[in-house]
């Protein structure tokens, strides 16, 4: 009995590793299995980002891909009067004459021998008008100020001389008057002219042939002159309870100790007031001190992207930062599109979730700021808490 038992004893050992041998060997398997399945996933992350379309609309139609979306689909229908966007149609938008444009009349009028009735020969009577309105453009032109600063003297003594001031000009002895600087300005910031474009094709048709090396120091001058202003600008802003901030990429092209490859920065800040502004700064980098130099001595609340750079700034200075949707829903979307075809799962209900908050926000861009903080506080919370959660 005894042998038998040790018998038992050994078979049961056997076994028991064998057991543990396949655990750790499915252990292993679920293991590689992850790997593969997170490897194919980055594939796909990569291929999309390399050769898909950038588009980032998501399909309503996919809310109905778990049961949570469907519960809150129901709920949307019975808000639609309130909250929801209608369907977009494509409507003709008809053009109007703004009432406080100059107006010509033009009279057409008939001619004196058909003034008379053709049946009885009786002179016509004028009883209306039939108006037809047309916007009108008239081209630019180019016009010469001459300054003629008249000179005294006095009869008696050749010795008083006296000659007539002129208003200060923005660039002394220059060519250029305000009117001209103003335009070359609005082309080339506002109209995004670049100033050879406007020497070669706009001025040249009007007959005048100006330097496009001469209009940029024009421009460099122009820029000194406005620092002030812009200096005033920057001190209205850091005044402001919110502020918004982002920067793009821009290129310059023959700038020192830089190749014209290399990508610069603008700066853009701005307030969400009725007096809106916007201030933008050009810097080479992208660097903290860049975002720390424009907010300066700014204590309110700061809105950005999640540029690392803006969170380290806030929490130096104490900010409120606040964080973009737009932006962290770009991240539920690249791990949507990552996943196999068919599939759906977190991705699609957090994008869900995120596509609630912009309908409602979309059906309450015409109230007052007490509305849209009550309809936020009733509908937008409880989905912010169930995407937390």
């Amino acid at each position: 009995m005894s042998e038998q038992k040790s018998v038992l004893d050994d078979n049961e050992k056997s076994l028991l590793k064998k057991d543990a041998q396949l655990n750790k060997k499915d252990a292993q398997l679920t293991k590689k299995s992850d790997k593969i399945a997170t490897l194919e996933e980055y594939i796909r992350y990569m291929t999309q980002q390399r050769f898909g379309a950038s588009n980032e609309k998501w399909s309503p139609d996919q809310l109905g891909l778990f049961d949570e979306a469907e519960i809150l689909s129901d709920e949307d229908d019975a808000q639609e009067s309130t909250t929801l966007v209608p369907a977009h149609q494509r409507k003709k938008k008809r053009l109007s004459i703004p009432d406080d444009l100059p107006v010509t009349d033009i009279i057409h009028d008939l001619a004196e021998d058909e003034k008379f009735c053709p049946h009885d020969n009786q002179v016509l009577r004028h009883f209306g008008d039939e108006c037809h309105k047309q916007l009108d453009y008239t081209p630019a032109k180019v016009t010469v100020l001459n300054h003629v600063r008249r000179k005294y003297r006095c009869p008696c003594c050749n010795d008083y001389f006296v000659t007539a001031k002129k208003p200060a000009q923005p660039i002394e002895k220059s060519i250029a008057s305000p009117g001209l600087l103003s335009q070359i300005a609005t082309h080339k910031y506002c109209d995004g002219l670049p100033l050879y474009r406007q020497s070669n094709l706009i001025f040249k048709r009007l007959g005048v042939e100006l330097d496009s090396t001469s209009m940029a120091n024009w421009m460099i001058k122009c820029g000194q002159l406005v620092q002030p202003l812009i200096n005033l600008g920057l001190d209205v802003l850091r005044a402001q309870d919110v502020l918004f901030m982002d920067e793009t990429v821009t290129q310059v092209l023959k700038e020192e100790e830089r190749r014209a490859s290399q990508q610069s920065r603008m700066w853009i800040m701005t307030n969400n007031t009725e007096q809106r502004m916007v201030l933008f700064h050009y810097s080479p980098t992208r660097e903290t001190s860049v975002a720390a130099l424009m907010l300066g001595d700014f204590s309110g609340t700061l809105m950005t992207d999640g540029y690392a750079v803006y969170d380290a700034v806030a929490k130096t200075n104490g900010l409120t930062h606040l964080g973009c949707w737009a932006h962290a829903r770009r991240y539920f979307k690249e791990a949507s599109d990552a996943q196999p075809k068919g599939t759906s799962g977190k991705p699609e209900e957090a994008l869900s979730y995120i596509q609630k908050l912009f309908r409602i926000e979309a059906g309450i861009k015409a109230v007052t700021t007490d509305e849209k903080y009550a309809v936020r506080q009733k509908e937008s919370v409880p989905i912010l808490a169930a995407l937390k959660k």
